[in-house]
């Protein structure tokens, strides 16, 4: 292929830069991370992470903060000891044993004020439960539960012990929770009765039963009651939990001393093909990075109320409402329910109700919130200083959507880019430092280098505008250690591609990232989203995050979905799935504008072959779109596995309106 050529077929990016919003000086004041210098000291490659490991109490300290003498194996703050549960909890208990730890709401109010005093005695309780039937050191237990704090208090108990845990998505099925346990070759599952969606409660247990009957393994399983009394058929052959607790009521265990690089937990991420990886994170350096971005990028305080809206079985979850927040002595909230169970307003009647300072969501629910409309969170009086979006690029329109409507144009909005495997944030702004851009992840984050390559591994020039494959070139203390009995399948998912793996030098191995990416002039980043979610049309390849975002400049339009629907011309066209806003009427009008707005955008060579009006998208049970089943109805293919979505009845609707239009 020519150069000429190769050049056509890059990823490209086309929307338009934004205006830039500055953080007031209200927050620059009180805010963590104030001095520009943090940026060069942790930059100071390995040492300047030490900063970060400084957070945390440590049992024995570290003899190297980085040994890369094995890529892509890394190892951080070698030869250290501390223990994860004891720096979320012990270590708190002389200034603020009486402060809430973890502020949980359930379904209907039902409330609980967790203290860090009560959490030690839970967590104590707990890990003596996990003790009497076996538990040891380096064990891995599969937790099953939902968002009640059964969850964080189990995997605190593990980690007190020293065993890693796996969490499985409560919403996961029988046959996923069965791979996870065999893949983990768990030998101890710990679940619940059942728990409440909507208001109604629903049978867990049950999920349990296959799972269990479905893996190879024959797992010890543990039960949690949702109430006093189990709500659901409960096998004889699982211990109550409740039961154990009873017997080892006000006993403490002692924290055991872990190396720093013992595993703390697996975490199991959906590849496009092939069976779920399990990521594992090491004690030391996950804990250390987990606290530290807590502080300088969600500007956490222990004296804050800060509410991470995404659930614990992600790695959202892990790293910013249980591991991040608590390491830090803050209070973290919880929700069971819907965020719109019983009304649309339930998120803002929450926030009002416990004065919370910190708001953390994904791009979806902003999504969800603008169509829904703004006269909900407008009833109710809560005042954010800082809100945060994690787990896919957010839209400009949506962006400010929620910088006017949820921050009352005074919080300061960070948009965050990390992933399962890299632990914590890696590209976004420091929020005192860096002006906000609409759709711009920021800049990276102390300490990370990351850089773009084209599809030969050629590197591209730094803030060039030009789009390419997103890569790491230097390790982070959070970064996955392998996956999970799989060392060949970590080297060839994330190093292979863009890596020397000949070389005995770390200098050589890049992480893959698999999402394209462009830096502007300006230094910020913004990414196009995963690589597998890229089209060519016409020669050009475009992400569909680029066209996603034109359409949702069209105000009718709460959210939308892009699918690439094979062409015999241009090989591939951009079919529109659009969501309108509450009380719009989806007209030819608003079909033109939305084609308009693409033309406009990107170009008139991306004009939407199709402008689809739906109810719903097809969406996976952390919010993020199946794209690929999208792709698969504007192709006139089956469905294909939809068990993994939050509503598998989704795509059949939408195939329905579609061949109704």
């Amino acid at each position: 292929m020519s150069e000429e050529d190769n050049a056509d077929v890059q990823l490209e990016a086309r929307l338009r830069e934004q205006e830039y919003f500055r953080p007031s000086a209200e927050f620059v004041g009180q805010a963590n991370a104030t001095d520009p210098a943090i940026h060069d000291e942790v930059g100071e490659f390995p040492d300047g992470f030490e900063r970060y490991a400084e957070l945390l109490d440590w049992d024995e300290h570290w003899d190297q903060t980085f040994d890369g003498s094995n890529p892509p194996f890394f190892e951080w703050f070698v030869g250290g000891k501390l223990n994860a549960s004891y720096n979320c909890v012990d270590r708190h208990l002389d200034e603020r044993k009486n402060q809430t730890a973890l502020l949980w709401e359930g379904s209907d109010g039902e409330q609980e004020n967790i203290t860090y005093q009560d959490l030690y005695r839970r967590v104590n309780e707990t890990a003596a439960a996990l003790r009497s039937v076996g538990v040891e050191e380096d064990d891995v237990v599969t937790i099953h539960l939902p968002m009640v704090p059964a969850l964080p208090i189990t995997m605190l108990a593990c980690a007190r012990i020293g065993a890693p845990h796996s969490v499985v998505f409560a919403g996961f099925s029988a046959q996923a929770l069965a791979e996870r346990v065999d893949s983990a070759d768990s030998e101890y599952v710990v679940t619940i009765d059942g728990y409440y969606r909507r208001g109604e409660f629903l049978d867990h247990i049950e999920k349990a039963d296959e799972g269990v009957a479905e893996a190879d393994n024959d797992p010890e399983v543990l039960t949690w009651y949702r109430h006093d009394e189990p709500n659901a058929e409960v096998s004889d052959d699982y211990v109550p939990v409740d039961d154990l607790l009873d017997e080892h009521k006000h006993e403490t265990v002692e924290p055991v001393a872990r190396d720093a690089e013992d595993p703390l937990f697996l975490m199991y991420t959906s590849g496009t093909t092939g069976k779920p990886k399990g990521c594992q994170h090491r004690t030391g350096g996950y804990l250390a990075y987990a606290a530290a971005t807590s502080k300088n990028v969600l500007d956490i305080e222990p004296e804050d109320t800060y509410w991470c809206a995404a659930d614990i079985g992600w790695i959202t979850g892990h790293s910013y409402i249980v591991y991040g927040p608590l390491a830090l002595g803050t209070t973290s909230v919880m929700y069971e329910d819907t965020p719109d169970y019983p009304h649309k307003g339930r998120i803002w009647e929450i926030a009002e109700r416990y004065d919370v300072d910190i708001f953390h969501t994904s791009p979806t629910a902003v999504r969800m919130f603008m169509k829904w409309g703004e006269e909900y969170p407008e009833e109710y009086d809560f005042d954010f200083r800082h809100m945060t979006t994690v787990g896919e690029p957010i839209q400009p329109e949506a962006w400010l959507w929620y910088y006017k409507h949820i921050g009352d144009e005074d919080a300061v909005i960070v948009d965050t880019w990390w992933q399962t495997e890299t632990g914590g944030h890696l590209i976004t702004n420091l929020p005192a430092l860096d002006d906000m851009k609409p759709g711009s992840a920021g800049k990276a984050c102390p300490g990370i280098e990351p850089a773009l390559v084209d599809d030969s591994g050629e590197k591209l020039p730094a803030a060039s505008g030009q789009a390419g494959n997103l890569i790491i070139e230097q390790p982070w203390p959070s970064m996955l250690q392998t996956v999970y009995g799989n060392d060949e399948r970590f080297i060839s998912t994330y190093w292979g591609d863009f890596s020397d793996t000949d070389s005995d030098d770390w200098r050589d191995w890049n992480y893959k990232a698999g999402d394209g990416a462009v830096q502007a002039q300006d230094g910020y980043w913004r990414v196009l989203g995963r690589l597998d979610d890229v089209m060519n049309v016409a020669g050009h390849r475009l992400g569909t995050m680029e066209l996603e975002s034109a359409v949702s400049e069209v105000q009718s339009v709460a959210e939308a979905a892009v699918a690439a629907r094979e062409d015999t011309q241009k090989g591939e066209v951009p079919d529109v799935y659009a969501v309108v806003r509450e009380g719009v009427d989806p007209t030819d009008e608003v079909r033109q504008e939305i084609v308009a707005a693409v033309e406009d955008e990107i170009g008139k060579f991306a004009r939407p072959a199709n402008v689809m009006f739906v109810d719903d998208l097809p969406k996976t049970r952390s919010g993020k779109i199946m794209r690929r089943i999208l792709e698969n109805i504007s192709n006139d293919e089956g469905l294909g596995n939809t068990t993994t979505l939050r509503d598998p009845s989704v795509p059949e609707d939408i195939r329905e309106q579609v061949q109704a239009d």
